[in-house]
């Protein structure tokens, strides 16, 4: 079990991130420090990023925050209501939005890469932009962009206890309620985005859309909608018209939205939520149907899935731009009457958006990282269709990669799904990819460490974690008709059973697993003193393939948690 201990000392105050042996979760003691106001404090002295986390990360479980999930669970439109209230105890306004020039963008695939394509194009015309999306990778202040990078950790630092402070001393006129994590970040976001006087925001929609917390937007300049499928179902519903409606629900009136192709039993929702609201609805062009001067455009995200995403993104880059009344005459206009989903007509891209669409960058998605001998495809996709367009990107560029391998190369998966997904129906889109070993642990970075707040979940035990994971390879075996798997082994040296398949593998915790699948040929990796936990002499003799093979092929998948932690002891840099 990983212990996790840190103090510091404030004014008085105490504040110890401590994480218990039986749920690995990391506590807020002592607290004692009074805030102030937004508008009399503009930071509190002494407080540093990882006080704001721990103290953020209360959020999660606190009991308040909890009972407002439960409550609005049945009764969704109070949560509108309720965001309006913490917006202004954190002395925001609704108005004040309005001057955030807003791009907003839901979807239940491809949402974030679609943000990221807008955002990147609209930052190489010069703008100032701000983007807020979700989940972070490594950092939670990856979450709130300022021209395209991380706010930094003295901003974050300081917005935190701005607005912390506002709601804090507010709350015992307010029933002792605190906004929830997400909750809490979305106002963060857009106080950071006001007070850096950004030209325009990007945001991203969290689950849903029509009471999602981020619609209590009013007047966005265009909205978007990326493809749609079946997730989050116990909040949004089990049908594809059901997720429509929900995310229909960011229409607006008189405002022009987007869509990508979408199956037509969505289509007809999403048609009805846009004359009922009097929204102009566009379905985009393919990618291919835009005419550029330089030839076929050239994405920075890899995949097919994401042309229409770029497709979306262009126009909801060129929408804003018209609105913003630049002088550039190649911006034809849409119109504003009610368009019933018709599809817009393509455009040629200017220079400027041929460059933003090709220098686009979003880790965890569709992203190839090369170490030597050891390659990692990762891309945290998380429902079927996702994990439909993951499989055929990771086919397709493992295979050029194994063209050019000086000898054999070994496959390995490593897997894990989270909340309420269908982890088999995903295994079994990933068996054709022929992997040597399936590999599987849950999104805990590393099981003895320093204290990372930023990558904590209070909301799941360590045990349902560890029991998914072996769930997910009994499914493993039932998709390669080994569905019997009395007998075998489990890895870690803390007394399981012997005798596993060599093709599959369960470890406590991602930098076991990861030290187990590269075998020291990964010089990120391969430090003795970084040794996570023992591993028994009979386990490591079965990475015998991957000790022989010239080279070793990773594909990281079913989690952007999972992709997250990952990265954090790929890129070190991500954890500065």
């Amino acid at each position: 079990m990983m212990v996790c201990m840190s103090s510091v000392w404030r004014r008085g105050s105490v504040f110890a991130a401590r994480l218990r042996t039986q749920d690995w979760a990391c506590g807020l003691a002592g607290f004692s420090h009074r805030f102030y106001s937004t508008k009399t404090a503009p930071q509190i002295p002494g407080m540093e990023y990882q006080d704001a986390i721990c103290t953020l990360n209360t959020l999660q479980t606190n009991a308040s925050a909890l009972e407002q999930v439960r409550r609005e669970r049945s009764h969704p439109q109070l949560q509108m209501q309720a965001m309006r209230g913490f917006l202004e105890r954190a002395g925001l306004t609704v108005e004040q939005l309005d001057h955030l020039n807003i791009i907003h963008v839901t979807g239940t695939k491809g949402k974030g890469s679609t943000c990221a394509f807008t955002e990147q194009i609209l930052r190489s015309y010069g703008f100032r932009t701000g983007f807020y999306s979700s989940p972070h990778l490594v950092q939670v202040r990856e979450r709130i962009r300022i021209n395209g990078q991380p706010i930094v950790k003295e901003l974050f630092t300081k917005y935190f206890w701005q607005v912390y402070g506002r709601l804090d001393e507010t709350k015992d006129a307010h029933g002792g309620t605190m906004p929830a994590y997400f909750r809490f970040l979305t106002i963060l976001a857009f106080h950071a985005f006001l007070q850096e006087k950004v030209d325009l925001a990007v945001i991203e929609v969290g689950i849903g859309g029509a009471y999602d917390c981020t619609n209590i937007i009013r007047r966005p300049w265009v909205c978007g909608i990326s493809s749609l499928g079946i997730d989050h179902t116990q909040i949004l519903g089990d049908t594809i018209e059901k997720i429509a409606w929900q995310k229909g629900g960011i229409f607006k009136p008189g405002v022009a939205a987007f869509t990508v192709k979408q199956p037509e039993d969505a289509m007809v929702v999403l048609r009805s939520r846009a004359e009922e609201t009097r929204c102009p609805l566009w379905v985009c062009p393919e990618l291919e149907d835009y005419q550029a001067d330089c030839g076929p455009l050239r994405l920075g995200l890899a995949g097919q899935h994401q042309r229409s995403n770029a497709s979306l993104a262009l126009q909801l880059t060129r929408t804003w731009l018209q609105k913003r009344c630049l002088p550039d005459q190649s911006f034809p206009s849409t119109g504003v009457e009610n368009t019933a989903g018709r599809q817009v007509a393509s455009f040629k891209p200017s220079p400027t958006m041929v460059t933003g669409l090709a220098d686009t960058e979003w880790p965890g998605r569709s992203q190839t990282l090369k170490h030597g001998a050891v390659t990692y495809f990762l891309d945290g996709a998380h429902t079927m269709r996702s994990m439909q367009a993951c499989v055929h990107w990771f086919r397709d560029t493992a295979a050029q990669h194994e063209r050019s391998a000086s000898g054999p190369v070994a496959r390995v998966l490593l897997f894990n799904a989270t909340g309420e997904r269908d982890s088999a129906a995903m295994l079994k889109l990933l068996v054709p990819c022929d992997f040597d070993f399936a590999v599987f642990c849950p999104n805990i970075t590393e099981a003895v460490a320093s204290c990372n707040a930023d990558q904590q979940n209070f909301n799941v035990s360590v045990e349902n974690m560890l029991t998914r994971c072996l769930d997910n390879e009994r499914s493993w075996h039932l998709h390669h008709g080994a569905g019997n798997t009395k007998g075998t082994q489990r890895l870690i040296e803390d007394g399981l059973d012997p005798e596993r398949k060599a093709d599959t593998l369960v470890f406590p915790c991602i930098l076991s697993a990861l030290q187990w699948i590269t075998q020291g040929r990964d010089l990120v990796l391969a430090d003795p003193a970084e040794r996570d936990l023992p591993v028994k002499p009979s386990v490591m003799a079965k990475a015998a393939p991957l000790c022989d093979a010239a080279e070793i092929h990773i594909l990281i998948t079913g989690s952007l948690h999972l992709v997250g932690g990952v990265l954090k002891h790929l890129d070190m840099a991500s954890s500065k």
